[in-house]
């Protein structure tokens, strides 16, 4: 996997020269690298267990060298499900509390809505533990940047939680095109069917009406670092990801797994510029629908690409030589090649070639990437052996790809085509692009300095 390698090595290096600048206290609670913890499991502390949390809990509790040390969720009826499956663990509202309290933790994983993922890993981290956050890694360009330089100045091992990025799909596709299945790639399709009926706040303007808040839902706390608004059932739970000020959108929730084969089997990086169409827009929440376009400059080998997105239900054109009689599922990705099309389900799915004719006579090159253990197992190990690098989906990897994501929203909320300069992070001709870029954090709530 040596593209792969040789982007962790820049990343890193990058990351060291960046110009943000961290304290970091002792790793006291960790064992040394290459050594387990002192308790012989990896102690983890569960951020946000109400929804997709809950399963996390579940998997890295079904591990042996892992306990589930404690958990933390604002509303502790949404979490009850969770805590009831594991008695005797302490309980928390506030994961600063946790974080002072618990002071034999190794590990944290974060499930939260997208505004909370980085000041709560920037606080994980800076205390010596690893972290499996939820995607996407960040909600602001900014913050992706951030992450990965905290990650690579800690030495900690980190996770996004793209599952498909240990999957056999993601590795095939990588494989089939680096052994020039479907000659030079030139564009990329990626498309989603949400928010569909995952979720119905986007194209619409903030609630006005303000019912109470559940008593047992802690909504100072749920809102953190973004502006203040009164409680309203259209917040959470899940509903969240349409508003500007809690999620990234479609975008943010399904981008990240459909479009992650083409960063990583293309090594796209950051974009020269980004353009979007979309339903009508509002100050509030993201559309109804989008189809936003990266264009990447050659590098290395590979020419210029153009990846397209789709969401709301939109989809590409079909891809060349698909049969009549197929149809695009829900949520996928496929790659046009001078010689012909690779197309992959949602999640980094399976690869096929395009038209099935050409699939059935295909000589499958040899395996030559190695294969995961599973996403989260993967994590784990690599933290007992504190090994940052042994997790695939590490920040070293998924902030630079999170960072060059989250460009696309720029153009959704600007209208505007962006041309980007990702060293500077700076819209070059956008200015009022900054205060997307970075953000104000509600005072109390501010990054971890």
């Amino acid at each position: 996997m040596q593209s792969t390698n040789t982007s962790r090595r820049r990343f890193m290096a990058a990351s060291a020269a960046s110009a943000f600048t961290f304290s970091v206290l002792p790793r006291r609670v960790l064992g040394a690298p290459g050594q387990p913890p002192p308790s012989g499991k990896l102690n983890i502390g569960c951020i946000g267990i109400g929804g997709q949390g809950s399963g996390v809990t579940k998997e890295l509790a079904s591990f042996a060298n892992v306990n589930i040390a404690a958990l933390c969720d604002v509303d502790e009826q949404y979490a009850a499900h969770t805590v009831k499956q594991y008695p005797g663990r302490p309980f928390y509202k506030d994961y600063r509390v946790m974080l002072e309290k618990e002071k034999g933790l190794d590990a944290v994983m974060i499930a939260t809505p997208d505004h909370w993922h980085v000041p709560i890993s920037l606080a994980a981290m800076r205390l010596g533990k690893h972290v499996y956050c939820e995607k996407p890694l960040a909600h602001t360009i900014e913050e992706a940047r951030i992450m990965g330089t905290v990650a690579a100045e800690t030495q900690v091992v980190t996770q996004m939680g793209n599952n498909g990025h240990a999957g056999e799909g993601l590795r095939l596709t990588k494989e089939w095109i680096d052994a020039g299945a479907i000659g030079a790639v030139t564009e990329v399709y990626v498309w989603s069917d949400r928010p569909g009926t995952f979720w119905n706040t986007q194209g619409r303007r903030r609630p006005a009406d303000t019912p109470p808040a559940p008593t047992t839902l802690d909504w100072n706390l749920w809102q953190g670092p973004a502006p203040v608004h009164a409680y309203h059932p259209d917040y959470v739970p899940r509903k969240w990801r349409g508003w500007f000020d809690y999620g990234c959108g479609a975008l943010g929730d399904m981008m990240v797994h459909n479009a992650d084969p083409a960063w990583y089997a293309l090594d796209l990086g950051a974009p020269d510029a980004v353009e979007a169409v979309t339903s009508e827009t509002n100050p509030d929440s993201f559309p109804l629908w989008s189809i936003v376009t990266w264009h990447f400059a050659a590098k290395g080998k590979r020419g210029p690409v153009k990846l397209t997105w789709y969401d709301g239900g939109k989809l590409p054109p079909p891809p060349p030589g698909l049969e009549s009689d197929r149809r695009l599922d829900d949520n996928g990705i496929y790659f046009v090649g001078g010689k012909g099309v690779i197309l992959c389900g949602g999640w980094s799915g399976a690869p096929r070639l395009v038209p099935e004719s050409a699939m059935k006579t295909f000589v499958r090159p040899e395996k030559t990437i190695p294969r995961s253990l599973g996403h989260r197992k993967e994590w784990v190990e690599a933290c007992i052996a504190g090994k940052p690098g042994d997790a695939q989906a590490g920040f070293w990897y998924s902030a630079p790809y999170t960072e060059a994501l989250l460009v696309g929203v720029l153009p959704i909320r600007l209208g505007k085509r962006i041309e980007w300069d990702a060293v500077a992070m700076k819209a070059k001709n956008a200015p009022e692009a900054d205060a997307l870029i970075r953000k104000t954090y509600r005072a109390g709530f501010a990054l971890p300095t």
